[in-house]
């Protein structure tokens, strides 16, 4: 007997650069995921923020859990620049996790760099409907 659709967590297991970005999503390693996602290093899963108001201590729980295998984490805003809250920092700090804040598009390309030279970085990407276009 066939089964129906089985619906698991956004979830791609390993570091893939990403390959574009925009119409609310990504795409990477020859697919593509709508919404937000952070790239770690146990791979790319889906993320349940969409604006700068939602990143929480719980949003970056699991940054937190693989903070040892992360130097850096980079922070797409969305279309513009918004600064990190103070306390999101400190937190990221306090767990030895350096964060840059800055748009998506800025957020992609740093990390696709950073990415082919191997370093410890990590990104939480808020998506975009288009990068072409500012509100």
């Amino acid at each position: 007997m066939a089964k129906g659709i089985e619906i698991r967590e956004a979830h791609y297991p390993g570091r893939a650069p990403i390959d574009a970005y925009g119409a609310g999503g990504f795409r990477f390693a020859d697919m593509s995921h709508r919404g937000s996602i952070l790239c770690l290093p146990s791979g790319v899963h889906g993320w349940d923020v969409h604006g700068p108001e939602d990143i929480t201590e719980a949003a970056l729980e699991p940054v937190l859990a693989e903070a040892g295998d992360i130097e850096v984490l980079l922070v797409g805003m969305g279309m513009d620049f918004r600064r990190m809250p103070r306390e999101i920092q400190a937190l990221l700090r306090e767990s030895g996790i350096v964060t840059d804040a800055m748009n998506t598009g800025s957020a992609v390309r740093t990390f696709n760099v950073l990415l082919a030279e191997d370093r410890a970085v990590a990104a939480a990407l808020i998506a975009v409907d288009d990068p072409g276009k500012r509100a």
